[in-house]
């Protein structure tokens, strides 16, 4: 993406900014100058026109968050260009409120050597976009065996490591992975799956599954993972993150862990909030995800879950495809839906149900995913990096695929109306995305 003019001085009058983090929810001026946060209060932009080297946003009615974080996305870069491209994800990103995206391993050669961290941290630099933090595998090549260079990849701008969409199957390789992995300050992501139970497996486990006369992927896949796994937490005290939860046992396993302290946090994505298994009747391909969309009753589940804190983050699992690799039969088809875009609508639409606090959501995007992976999160703060996402949460639209700046158009989201539009997303002080009038 080609770099958009960041003037000297950035001012949004009458904005209400909001930022949990601080207890910030005010309507304010908020004024940033050379790229970090300035001024912020009543009148702060008072003094300020429109000129050379300055802006003034008029931006009553308007919200400022903290930019988002994504823990989440696959952005293909190297080997799957076809489906996307460093540029483009970061693109899709920005569009979407992000500052920082954190890109999992499951690239072609797989990320497991520091040269593709830095390659990849190179890309990024060149596109003037979001933050990119890479996502090292955990094992060479995703094979679940030998353990990658973990030193030298967190040396080279590694976050955390995961074998992505591949579950470590061995309890022994496991807990080698955390106890290595704490040493050099890496938490270690999970896709909790035990692959034995979901060979061949095309959609849940249940009535739905039965009726259409599909293989079911049981809910005991992801919790039996994750019990092994909390056991391995208690045993080595290092941090872990469990990818994409989607059922009630896995919410019951989260609770009793963090109750008793340990350092466990999770993730959910918009898809598990928002879609059930019965939309497979349709066999549309875009609704096959993994793990798989499951009954109302983890819906719900998972939204209160969401909503008390059980469940830290949320993250998109941002996962491009090409047309040929969806349209196709189910049994082929690849899993997962692209999300970058319509994160924050949609999650808005949660907040305006009723669902989910304001105030949860926002962290649930921000602060909370920074944590796990242990970068700054983006504030709303006087002296503060200016990383920033304003909103019109009035603003409604029909999401078309025109819009999609990702290289894929997997959505299931493609012809919906939304509410709450990203209009300005700033990241390291810079704008990378711009959409005002």
């Amino acid at each position: 993406m080609p770099p958009l003019s960041t003037p000297d001085i950035l001012a949004f009058r009458g904005v209400r900014a909001i930022d949990p983090s601080c207890q910030l929810d005010q309507v304010v001026d908020v004024v940033v100058t050379r790229g970090r946060i300035e001024k912020i209060g009543a009148g702060a932009a008072a003094d300020l026109r429109d000129g050379v080297g300055t802006r003034v946003v008029d931006a009553q009615g308007q919200w400022l968050l903290p930019g988002l974080v994504e823990i989440h996305a696959h952005l293909r870069e190297p080997g799957f260009e076809y489906k996307e491209d460093i540029a483009s994800g970061l693109a899709a990103a920005a569009a979407g409120g992000f500052a920082h995206v954190c890109a999992m391993p499951n690239t072609k050669p797989v990320n497991d050597t520091r040269a593709i961290t830095e390659f990849m941290l190179a890309r990024a630099a060149s596109v003037a976009g979001p933050s990119l933090h890479p996502i090292s595998a955990i094992t060479v090549g995703l094979e679940g065996k030998d353990l990658v260079e973990m030193a030298d990849q967190k040396d080279a701008g590694a976050v955390g490591v995961s074998d992505d969409g591949k579950c470590v199957m061995s309890s022994a390789v496991m807990r080698h992975a955390l106890e290595y992995a704490a040493n050099f300050g890496l938490v270690v992501i999970q896709h909790a799956e035990d692959h034995t139970l979901t060979n061949g497996a095309l959609m849940n486990e249940g009535a739905n599954s039965t009726r259409l006369g599909l293989k079911g992927w049981p809910r005991s896949a992801e919790e039996i993972i994750l019990a092994r796994d909390i056991i391995l937490v208690e045993t080595t005290r290092a941090p872990y993150h469990m990818a994409h939860v989607s059922t009630r046992g896995s919410l019951r396993l989260l609770r009793d862990a963090k109750a008793r302290g340990l350092p466990v946090t999770a993730e959910v994505t918009p898809h598990h909030l928002l879609l059930d298994d019965s939309l497979l009747e349709s066999y549309d391909t875009v609704y096959k995800v993994n793990p798989p969309l499951r009954e109302p009753q983890d819906l719900a589940a998972l939204r209160e879950a969401l909503a008390d804190g059980t469940i830290d983050c949320i993250a998109t699992d941002h996962a491009p495809h090409a047309k040929l690799e969806k349209n196709c039969e189910l049994a082929e088809a690849a899993s997962g839906v692209i999300g970058l875009q319509t994160c924050l609508p949609l999650m808005l639409g949660l907040v305006n149900d009723g669902a989910l606090p304001l105030a949860r959501m926002i962290d649930a995007l921000t602060a909370a995913p920074a944590r796990v992976i242990g970068i700054e999160p983006p504030s709303i703060r006087v002296g503060a990096s200016a990383e920033l996402c304003l909103v019109d949460p009035e603003r409604q639209f029909v999401f078309e695929e025109s819009m999609i700046l990702s290289k894929s158009n997997n959505s299931p989201y493609i012809g919906r109306q939304m509410r709450g539009a990203v209009l300005l997303t700033m990241a390291r002080g810079r704008i990378v995305h711009d959409a005002l009038p």
